[in-house]
């Protein structure tokens, strides 16, 4: 259908802005049939975000859900599907044509310069993973996954969706995140596997109402995107009787280069490099690789790699380098490993900020900020969040003669980006630490808020 009646070719990126539900399944599916390129983005993303995905992909059709429907209005398309009136292919229509090394998905990925970036992978990347995570966590035709992570982000797409899929397996898909009614879930379709965010697991363990329902058919419960706290594995242990295995992946790496190995997992570790997957530990400067128990920066290298960022070669030039004739990725985590080759995030090399799974990047929300006409100048930085794990913060300089209260800027952001992204909290300063030559100091801000010295 997307061929015949909405002129998609081979090689043409079609934007999915969709919760996850059935309608996420046949519209990716329907993308990939017609040799076309998916590219995955948050419904959270309000008009001003969806500008930018749009003009630097040059996809001219959108599927969207009705809710979403709205903000696409003035935006450059050529077609806007609108999934609840999308009607089933027509069986008839002309097999896919694709090839390994085809692109097939590019979710976006932002970074130090605040403009999210195109990851450009392959049938071939994709697979390597997708058919990883099912050998390595036992996923069959008799799986039954929950599946709460979205399907937006490279852990619900892989592990969730697309490794189930792949493996004859069956979804129990929710929508939104609600503890209670994941709980339903498995209890009524008795589900084995749950990827998931640690955020999930402590909400669902601190649910009375989840909790009242029967868990224990869950056997293997994975996860990723931030560090699970011990008391929370633990308990997670008293009632499903199962260990939560972590993993450790990227946007650039459609998901896993790590993860622990169910029969030997670490706490609060990343794991071991996946299958083909190679690692080190190198000096951020010099690029000398370390030994076990020195701190430097992970890089990683496998089938799964990006092929390229999209319109920008020389943001992917500036990403990998030659260590012993072989070429890796920086992953810009600064991390170790131990004596038995098991990797573990150590701090952050790259101003990223994690809440409760979503990554953040300052640069880009610093970038909308700058619009306030109260803010003279300003900076991002994570601060500790009890449930989130880290929380997004504005330390701002207000302009001279300039009035403007902390619930203020905040209810401006929630207008102007994604919700996850907006600072949660706000603080003042008379100007910002900088060095000499002018450069920002946002890593003095950020160690002082996490009470570092």
């Amino acid at each position: 259908h997307l061929q015949q009646a909405r002129g998609v070719r081979k090689g043409d990126r079609v934007l999915l802005d969709l919760q996850n539900g059935a309608d996420f399944v046949i519209a990716l599916f329907g993308v990939l049939r017609a040799d076309a390129v998916a590219v995955p983005i948050s419904p959270a993303n309000v008009a001003a975000e969806l500008k930018h995905y749009l003009s630097d992909s040059g996809a001219r059709v959108a599927i969207v859900e009705q809710a979403v429907a709205p903000r696409f209005a003035g935006l450059a398309l050529d077609e806007l599907i609108v999934m609840d009136a999308f009607p089933y292919a027509d069986r008839t229509a002309a097999p896919s044509t694709a090839k390994a090394d085809d692109l097939c998905l590019m979710p976006y990925t932002s970074g130090s310069t605040g403009h999210p970036k195109g990851c450009m992978h392959t049938h071939a990347t994709c697979l390597h993973n997708i058919a990883g995570a099912a050998l390595w966590k036992h996923i069959n035709e008799d799986t039954v996954a929950l599946a709460t992570a979205p399907f937006f982000h490279v852990t619900g797409l892989v592990h969730s969706f697309l490794a189930t899929i792949y493996a004859g397996g069956t979804m129990a898909i929710q929508r939104r995140w609600d503890p209670q009614a994941a709980a339903e879930l498995v209890e009524r379709h008795r589900c084995t596997h749950w990827d998931n965010v640690p955020t999930m697991v402590v909400d669902l363990l601190s649910h009375p109402g989840a909790m009242a329902h029967d868990v224990s058919s869950l056997k293997w419960i994975f996860g990723g995107g931030s560090s699970m706290p011990e008391a929370i594995a633990q308990k997670l242990f008293e009632v499903c009787g199962v260990r939560y295995i972590e993993g450790y992946g990227m946007t650039e790496t459609i998901s896993q280069t790590h993860i622990n190995p169910p029969q030997n997992a670490k706490k609060q570790c990343l794991g071991i490099p996946t299958f083909d997957t190679e690692s080190l530990v190198v000096d951020p400067e010099s690029l000398r690789v370390l030994g076990p128990g020195e701190q430097g920066e992970i890089v990683v290298r496998g089938p799964q790699l990006l092929v390229g960022y999209w319109g920008n070669d020389k943001a992917f030039a500036e990403s990998c380098v030659d260590i012993d004739g072989r070429r890796f990725f920086r992953t810009g985590d600064l991390g170790r490993t131990d004596e038995d080759g098991f990797f573990f995030i150590s701090d952050r090399l790259k101003r990223m900020i994690n809440a409760a799974g979503y990554k953040v990047w300052p640069a880009e929300v610093e970038a909308a900020m700058y619009q306030h006409p109260a803010i003279k100048e300003c900076c991002i930085i994570a601060s500790p969040d009890a449930r989130r794990g880290e929380t997004v913060k504005l330390v701002a300089v207000l302009k001279p003669g300039a009035a403007a209260s902390a619930t203020e800027i905040m209810d401006w952001a929630r207008g102007r980006m994604a919700a996850y992204k907006a600072p949660r909290k706000v603080a003042f300063m008379d100007a910002l630490p900088r060095t000499g030559s002018g450069k920002l100091m946002w890593r003095a801000l950020q160690e002082a808020e996490f009470g570092k010295k």
